[in-house]
């Protein structure tokens, strides 16, 4: 099987590194890419954003599935670009991605399907957002109502703040807080079918303790030893299989990753939001710990066959991934400082490049992650941490606390 990946953020190279070791890709291409992933695939130069562009490189290189790793291009109609080529591609349609794409899109999906989510209300101004404010009690949630890089939330017991944001964002959707420990579940699925993967957890706050500004995500863990059992069977009741349902109604059916964020409360499981690719970064863990195919998983996505997929394998252990951000993230992030430390196993690259002497610096707020499995969370935490304590970058940052919590027992799922 002929591969080409779309991006090249630490998601990306996560998925090139599950798609290399699937014995049925012969060949691997990732476009753009970035330098940790130029010793498992070729890279070539593509805009991301150009539906033309991507299909014309995916005709030349032969590929039999296109997988498509950033939310951008799939809302921008690229993976309805391949598919009208007649190439498998792995990503929902532009009309589907609005579940992404558009937070008041999905509000009325959940809605119509009966998911269990925040109260909310869209407002288009600063004025129809202080009459929203009006009715939530603090703290405040206000997101962006279009894509932000997972940076267009803000949570806040400010008034004031909350309406900065509002203002600065233009359109917004104003919900209730929703109490109780966050899940991040992957689902797989060709519109019909659907295969949930490994439950993990992130860490959006830049700061130790969840403070400070909202992020891309900061850190993550797989498995959830504090999930209560059957958790993962009653959120494919609850909301994905009615999702799926709506939007086949609708005549846009969603093949591809469904992200499901979650907040488990005391009344249960309730959606907080829907991304329409993998997430960043429990790519990195969740994948570390898929034992079977990823390359063979993802085609049957894309080609209407995922019913017929055998069950899927998980290694035994659990897995952390602890982000290594540059200086000034996640305001404005400074590029342009060596790295060193950063070519071993279990060292993912976001956002890095390659100087024309050779040196690997810095290209964006995110740089590393450092990943690594052990028998169980603490021991996948200890290693995680050997990893980051090698990297060299001036001015850089990281979470300490990554699984921390979970590792000492102190998750409490409300009214359980």
């Amino acid at each position: 099987m002929r591969v080409l990946l779309l991006g090249g953020g630490g998601r990306e190279h996560a998925l090139a590194l599950g798609l290399a070791a699937d014995p049925a890709v012969e060949q691997l291409t990732v476009a753009p890419g970035n330098p940790g992933m130029a010793s498992i695939a070729e890279l070539r130069p593509v805009d991301p954003m150009d539906p033309a562009a991507v299909v014309g490189l995916a005709v030349e290189t032969g590929a039999d599935l296109v997988v498509i790793g950033p939310e951008a291009p799939l809302v921008a109609g690229v993976a309805d670009a391949v598919r009208a080529k007649g190439i498998a591609v792995f990503g929902p349609s532009a009309e589907a991605a609005r579940l992404e794409g558009s937070k008041t899109f999905a509000k009325e999906i959940m809605t119509a399907a009966g998911v269990p989510t925040a109260r909310a209300v869209t407002c288009t101004d600063e004025a129809g957002a202080a009459a929203a404010l009006d009715g939530f009690a603090p703290p405040y949630v206000v997101k962006n109502d279009g894509l932000a890089a997972g940076k267009g939330v803000v949570v806040t017991g400010d008034r004031v703040t909350a309406l900065t944001h509002a203002r600065e964002c233009g359109r917004v959707v104003v919900e209730e807080y929703l109490a109780g420990p966050e899940v991040s579940l992957f689902v797989v699925t060709d519109g019909e079918a659907a295969l949930p993967l490994l439950p993990a957890q992130d860490f959006k706050r830049v700061g130790e303790g969840d403070t400070g500004p909202n992020t891309g995500g900061m850190g993550a863990y797989a498995p959830l030893p504090w999930a209560p059992p059957g958790l993962v069977d009653e959120v494919m009741t609850s909301v994905v299989q009615p999702t799926l349902a709506e939007l086949r109604h609708r005549g846009t059916p969603f093949a591809g990753l469904l992200y499901v964020g979650l907040a488990l409360t005391a009344d249960g499981p309730k959606v907080i939001e829907f991304n329409a690719r993998f997430g960043d970064p429990e790519t990195q863990v969740v994948l570390a710990l898929l034992e079977s195919p990823l390359a063979g998983l993802l085609h049957a996505a894309a080609t209407g066959t995922l019913a017929a997929h055998p069950p899927l394998r998980w290694r035994d252990g659990s897995a952390v991934t602890v982000v290594v951000a540059s200086a000034g993230y996640p305001a404005t992030p400074r590029t342009g400082d060596v790295i060193t430390g950063a070519d071993r196993s279990g060292i993912i690259h976001a956002g890095t490049a390659r100087r024309p002497d050779g040196e690997l610096v810095s290209a964006g707020g995110r740089v590393l992650c450092a990943t690594a499995t052990g028998p169980d969370l603490a021991a996948a935490r200890d290693a995680a941490y050997t990893l980051v304590d090698g990297v060299r970058l001036d001015g850089s940052h990281h979470r300490r606390d990554i699984a921390a919590a979970a590792v000492d027992g102190r998750i409490e799922v409300p009214g359980r």
